[in-house]
């Protein structure tokens, strides 16, 4: 079983994010990384607070647990930082 370093994971789940919303299937084929593989990094990263949708869809249709995670993590950001983050995610900051 390959060993993948945790720059590589973190790398590959943000390309799993807004806004580029990549597919666990595209990234599968491009990376040759299993999907498998690709979902468990997924889960791996929403359970250490990261805001990661469960499907790559707009932010109004993120679930709960993505909704408060971003709250969470824009919490301690001055206006500044809560744009830019907002810009990355594909979000308004209201």
């Amino acid at each position: 079983m390959p060993s993948y370093s945790s720059e590589l994971k973190a790398q590959i789940v943000r390309k799993m994010l807004p806004p580029n919303r990549q597919s666990v299937t595209s990234l599968s084929l491009e990376t040759g990384i299993s999907a498998p593989t690709l979902y468990a990094w997924k889960k791996q990263f929403r359970n250490q607070g990261f805001v990661v949708p469960t499907k790559p869809t707009a932010p109004d249709d993120w679930d709960a647990k993505a909704k408060l995670a971003a709250l969470i993590q824009t919490a301690s950001m001055n206006e500044a930082e809560r744009s830019a983050y907002c810009r990355e995610q594909g979000l308004y900051v209201s």
